[in-house]
């Protein structure tokens, strides 16, 4: 079989993949030639693209021949059976590996400085290139995937060598190829246009597939089962909120507002709406009464929103829900650390939180005992409260991760920058809500 060209590989391919539309799905493309398949296998499956960094080890004589690979966080993969035909010594292999793995550095830097990795802890991730040669490089981004956190690894190609299964091992947990031709002797000779890819072509695929993302996320129907205010009791108040529960819930999510702020934030309603598109039900409540928000002490009394927020969730506990769903807290400014402080109660049940331009110091000595994965989502230029989480990272002890939009001041204003901390915040609960539930049932 011949392909015409990449995309027209890419579309042939996503035709073998269908069986994976209904999982938590990430496709990788492998710099560069992978990336324009792979745009066609997103654009298919409806699924997020991004990339993997991976360098293939030629034999300094024979460039061509792999004798292994390297990708980004240290990854390495070394065919012992090349290394000992060619006789390529200590010295050398390791002249080699830190040529490419300073090439794997720069270009990850490059490319992550706009565009954050997409989270993949506990997804599926579909790596894809253009074709399966030697199978090193494919070999070292699986490896790089597995180590990001991916709960299971699918490598496909649409084209492979015979009996190329055997050399992939047990670094994917599934393999997927269109062609395997008897006469193999290299992937361009299976395509009619098989042109180098540039860099240029790279970030054009991501940001097409990042816009095409976002139209669907905008146009597609919210099916939900409920949307309707409630109120919920605290103590000896009464809270108003809005409940809106999704078709088939994969979790449910409770919003911690900011000072001055309330459960009619237009950016908290705006992350709401980011995560109810896949299948998360949102809570936005008011943390205090009318009342109460006239003495200003009480705005930033942490000890006091904290202990609502448990309020709140004992509340969702025992609410008539399909059935009981795992719960995250997304907190916002002062939100966070009350998010955070709650987190970190005795017994707390929270699968995951996230915390927006938030302030973390407010929970300060209790952040070591929060047990829940934690997102930090600061802007690059929000500088006081970028130093603020850094610092607050350093004392969580649960799986923690901070994110840093670039360009954003603190309220996210700047174009992409509050749909860039929404999209990290869904990633991020996608997860670990999905984790939580596996392990409840």
């Amino acid at each position: 079989m011949t392909f015409v060209d990449r995309a027209d590989a890419g579309r042939q391919l996503a035709r073998r993949l269908t069986h994976l539309r209904d999982e938590p799905l990430v496709v990788l493309g492998l710099l560069r030639g992978g990336v324009p398949v792979a745009y066609e296998v997103a654009a298919s499956l409806r699924a997020p693209l991004d990339v993997i960094v991976v360098r293939k080890l030629g034999v300094p004589y024979q460039p061509e021949l792999a004798m292994g690979a390297v990708g980004e966080d240290g990854v390495l993969v070394v065919d012992k059976g090349i290394v000992r035909a060619t006789g390529i010594g200590v010295d050398q292999f390791a002249g080699v590996e830190a040529r490419q793995r300073a090439e794997v550095e720069r270009r990850a830097r490059e490319l992550r400085v706009r565009r954050p990795r997409v989270d993949l802890e506990g997804r599926t991730a579909l790596v894809v290139d253009d074709g399966i040669a030697t199978g090193a490089t494919a070999r070292a981004a699986c490896q790089v995937a597995r180590a990001h956190g991916a709960r299971r690894v699918v490598l496909a190609a649409p084209v492979a060598p015979l009996g190329w299964e055997e050399r992939l091992g047990a670094d994917a947990d599934e393999l997927v190829c269109v062609d395997t031709p008897e006469s193999f002797s290299a992937i361009g000779q299976c395509y009619e246009h098989f042109f180098q890819v540039t860099d240029a072509e790279v970030l054009d695929c991501l940001e097409r597939a990042r816009r095409a993302r976002s139209a669907q996320e905008a146009t597609s129907p919210q099916r939900l089962a409920r949307d309707e205010g409630v109120a919920i009791p605290a103590g000896t108040v009464q809270l108003s909120g809005h409940l809106a529960l999704p078709v088939s819930p994969i979790g449910v999510v409770v919003f911690a507002h900011g000072s001055g702020s309330s459960r009619h934030s237009p950016r908290n309603q705006y992350v709401a709406g980011v995560l109810q598109h896949v299948g998360i039900a949102t809570l936005l409540f008011d943390l205090l009464t009318e009342e109460e928000e006239r003495n200003r002490a009480n705005v930033f009394d942490i000890e006091l929103l904290a202990g609502r927020l448990v309020e709140v969730t004992r509340w969702l506990h025992v609410q008539p829900l399909e059935e009981a769903l795992p719960i995250g807290y997304f907190g916002a400014s002062t939100g966070a650390g009350a998010a955070l402080w709650a987190a970190a109660e005795p017994g707390s049940r929270v699968a995951a939180v996230v915390s927006r331009g938030g302030r973390p110091d407010l929970a300060d000595t209790r952040l070591p005992r929060v047990g829940a994965p934690t997102l930090l989502v600061v802007g690059e230029r929000d500088d006081a409260v970028l130093a603020l989480n850094r610092q607050a990272q350093a004392k969580l002890r649960c799986d923690s991760r901070l994110a840093v939009v670039p360009g954003a001041t603190h309220l996210f204003e700047e174009p992409g920058a509050l749909e860039a901390a929404a999209y990290a915040a869904r990633d991020w609960f996608v997860a670990h809500l999905v984790a939580a539930r596996a392990a409840a049932s």
